[in-house]
């Protein structure tokens, strides 16, 4: 399954004085394309969490290929590349928007938890949201 890419323009506050994107704000892109991805899946968080399932960031690995500037457009695809019952990971390519310019790539990695924060096996607990998840498995654009 193929999800629509994340579309966002950068605003002056996430810059530095030279009007680049400041590095810690990608991870903040990153989960926003996250979240967008999981609600075209019909998991939002919100549900999620109402269900009992946290899912916590692991790691992140940011690439830095070209500057992302003050009023830029991006786009964001994202797509599942590993999937497990309690861990998956996702890739991420930003571009600008209307593109092949490729700006920065990432990569995230979750587990899945229980409300008590203890592992949770996705697949046992909550199938329906672990057949969801194994439907993107690249990046979608």
């Amino acid at each position: 399954m193929k999800t629509e890419s994340y579309v966002r323009v950068i605003n002056y506050y996430e810059t530095d004085q030279m009007q680049v994107v400041h590095h810690s704000n990608y991870a903040r892109y990153l989960e926003e394309a996250r979240l967008h991805m999981m609600d075209q899946l019909g998991l939002p968080y919100d549900e999620l969490e109402r269900r009992g399932i946290i899912i916590p960031v692991l790691e992140l690995h940011d690439y830095y290929i070209k500057s992302v500037t003050y009023g830029d457009v991006i786009e964001i695809r994202s797509g599942v590349v590993k999937l497990t019952p309690v861990r998956f990971s996702l890739k991420y390519e930003i571009y600008r928007s209307g593109s092949n310019e490729l700006l920065h790539k990432a990569e995230t990695s979750h587990a899945f938890l229980d409300s008590d924060f203890k592992p949770m096996n996705l697949k046992k607990v909550h199938p329906d949201v672990y057949e969801k998840l194994s439907q993107i498995k690249e990046i979608s654009g």
